[in-house]
């Protein structure tokens, strides 16, 4: 039977981000003030209240100002006791008198202290938790927390099994609708629980060795198509979001939308073997006695008590069960193995369109493939790098926990919108007799399958019109467990004349970054390998590495390799069966028939990616782009005829 887990978690935090600056509105600054610290208790309490009323378990996310407040600490204990609740400690609700006497600072988010700061903060927390509880939490969390923090706290806390450890795409998009003023940014995480590698959060664990030890839970589940394309701060299934997001009947305080979403991930059980979650994670701030959102309190808590009214009914009909987050590790530890993905089939509810987007996450990558666009990844981060990415004061990233993409529709335009160069996209062309026409301009939907451990994603056929050509063309995309590849299969079903041949260009425009803004390309090295060069795996007929390049640029013996012309020929003439090129912002493009791979590598960020094909006759070509459009492009071009499948594996690893 399937399961929908819920995890509902509340936080007393003392001095809520939002009510301070709405409570104490047109007076200084006191985070001392008792009405303040008064209110914020109530609302715990009337959140408490309502999710007890219906049945719910909370997980209590003590934060270190309310281990000052008797009353708080008590309300925990009460509710642990009656309620089964469970006693937990947030890395959030950091800031207090306590707090700001002692590190002299207004800085409130852990991720972004310097590493020294951090262990003392979470030493000065975690003893001040034990001090009132007599015991470890067994869960803790932040909105974000960084894989060399998670580390110390297992090391140190060992209790500490589960842990809210990032918000899904809470990057650039999110910055823009704060008016530039939040500076939260970590794009590219799981949307969905998973277990975090000792190296980076966001990568997911591939076995035993990499495991952080914890189990990861997002903050909040956001909507997979509308947080995509904008502000993931409007659109959860806490209601507040929902809103936030004006998505309400301002006369009848009904939201239909919020009950779709928690439908939408109940329907996930489907791609997941059966198994599928959700969760809530509410501090005060949302209901402040004052409003919030340009809704009255009176709504803030209609709504409040509508969600966790729905979820009772749910759990009453047996479609739900609801866990504390301690109890939600240990089932997750049982339940899933590390190269397990997680998908999701996801459906607009909200706009009323038709589009789908598919969401693949696992130990190697997260992809996204946006059926508007036929069936073309629109996103990609390269788990298999496992990039170490350390975050905070004192670091090269001191706001910047985002995991580099390869590929990002919104930051690098996707497909082509401009009068001149290329967004990043994986997609492919049909072309005939002097015409071209772009898979992604072909919307269709797709079908969800398992295949033992292949997850398989079906696309409607499309049909596409040349002048004197009609050819209609199936895809199907192949995501395998453990294998760090994704393969695309064109099948061509039927042509208006069985006797013609078309073009197929199977192509991957790339670069790297995790903003809009673009990073520097140079370091670059873009090859085709001959069959006789290199196998799809990345060795030569010996078995030795044929890279001729570390990561610093050098080859095996510490020299350079030399430079490849565009035409192939060494320095002497000589056709090496191989072509490279040094990313220099120069244009040049190169080709290789029957090329057995064709790659990049990224030191910046660790990775090489490459096209492999079925067909060992296919021409395999690179592109270096140029300052304007500082992008690569992979890709194989093939000549086929009706009835004909032509497949192309795109393969990630890590590159050093």
């Amino acid at each position: 039977m399937d399961k929908f887990i819920v995890n509902v978690i509340h936080r007393p935090e003392m001095v809520p981000e939002y009510s301070a600056t709405v409570t104490g509105q047109g007076k200084e600054e006191d985070i001392g003030d008792t009405a303040l610290l008064t209110e914020s208790l109530d609302i715990f309490k009337t959140q408490q209240r309502i999710a007890h009323e219906n049945g719910l378990k909370v997980t209590i996310h003590m934060t270190y100002a309310s281990l000052f407040n008797d009353e708080a600490v008590e309300i925990a204990k009460h509710d642990h006791e009656v309620y089964g609740d469970e006693i937990a400690l947030s890395l959030l609700g950091l800031p207090c008198e306590e707090f700001r006497g002692k590190y002299q600072t207004k800085d409130f988010c852990i991720w972004m202290f310097s590493m020294e700061e951090k262990k003392a903060i979470v030493n000065d927390v975690f003893e001040k938790f034990h001090d009132r509880f007599g015991f470890y939490p067994e869960s803790t969390g932040s909105y974000y927390m960084d894989a060399d923090l998670t580390n110390y706290i297992k090391k140190t806390y060992p209790s500490v099994k589960c842990a809210i450890a990032t918000c899904w795409e809470e990057g650039p998009k999110a910055y823009h609708t704060c008016n530039n003023s939040w500076y939260t940014l970590f794009d590219g995480g799981p949307w969905a629980p998973w277990i975090p590698s000792k190296q980076n959060t966001h990568a997911p664990a591939a076995n035993e060795a990499e495991d952080s030890g914890i189990v990861a839970i997002p903050h909040l589940s956001r909507d997979l198509i509308a947080c995509y394309d904008g502000n993931g701060s409007n659109f959860g299934t806490h209601p507040q979001n929902v809103l936030r997001g004006m998505i309400y009947d301002t006369k009848t305080w009904e939201y239909p939308y919020l009950y779709n979403l928690i439908d939408q991930y109940r329907s996930l059980a489907e791609y997941n073997n059966g198994y599928a979650y959700n969760m809530m994670f509410v501090g005060p701030g949302w209901m402040n006695k004052m409003g919030r959102w340009e809704a009255p309190y009176e709504l803030l808590v209609k709504s409040y008590t509508d969600g966790c009214r729905y979820y009772e009914q749910l759990k009453k009909e047996g479609k739900l069960v609801d866990m504390t987050m301690s109890e939600f590790a240990d089932y997750y530890r049982g339940k899933k193995s590390y190269t397990e993905p997680e998908c999701a089939l996801w459906r607009d509810i909200l706009y009323g369109s038709d589009k789908q987007l598919f969401w693949y996450c696992d130990p190697y990558m997260r992809a996204c493939v946006n059926m508007d666009q036929g069936g073309a990844i629109v996103d990609l981060r390269p788990y298999a790098a496992k990039l170490e990415w350390p975050v905070g004061i004192g670091t090269n990233h001191v706001q910047d926990a985002s995991y580099p993409f390869l590929i990002q529709e919104k930051y690098r335009a996707g497909y082509f919108t401009h009068y001149a160069g290329e967004g990043t996209i994986r997609s492919a062309k049909l072309s005939y007799k002097g015409e071209e026409v772009d898979l992604v301009l072909c919307r269709t939907k797709a079908h969800f399958s398992q295949d033992g451990k292949t997850r398989v994603l079906t696309l409607d056929p499309v049909t596409i019109e040349f002048r004197d050509l009609t050819v209609t063309l199936q895809t199907k995309e192949y995501f395998e467990e453990g294998s760090s590849s994704i393969r695309i299969e064109r099948n061509i079903l039927e042509m208006s004349d069985p006797d013609a041949e078309v073009t197929l260009n199977e192509y991957m425009v790339a670069c790297y970054g995790t903003t809009e803004y673009p990073e520097d390309m140079t370091g670059i090295i873009l090859r085709c390998k001959s069959a006789d060069g290199e196998g799809a795996n990345g060795e030569g007929v010996n078995g030795k590495s044929t890279d001729g390049e570390s990561m610093n640029g050098e080859g095996a013996n510490g020299e350079r390799p030399d430079r490849v012309s565009a035409d192939g020929k060494g320095v002497n003439g000589e056709s090496l069966g191989e072509k490279e090129i040094y990313y220099e912002y120069r244009c040049r493009e190169a080709s290789l028939a029957g090329a057995a791979a064709v790659s990049a590598v990224i030191p910046a960020i660790r990775t090489k990616v490459s096209l492999t094909a079925s067909d060992d006759a296919a021409e395999g070509y690179i592109k270096e782009g140029y300052a304007f459009s500082p992008m690569f492009t992979l890709g194989y071009r093939k000549t086929i005829s009706d009835k004909e499948v032509f497949s192309t594996w795109l393969n990630l690893e890590k590159a050093d």
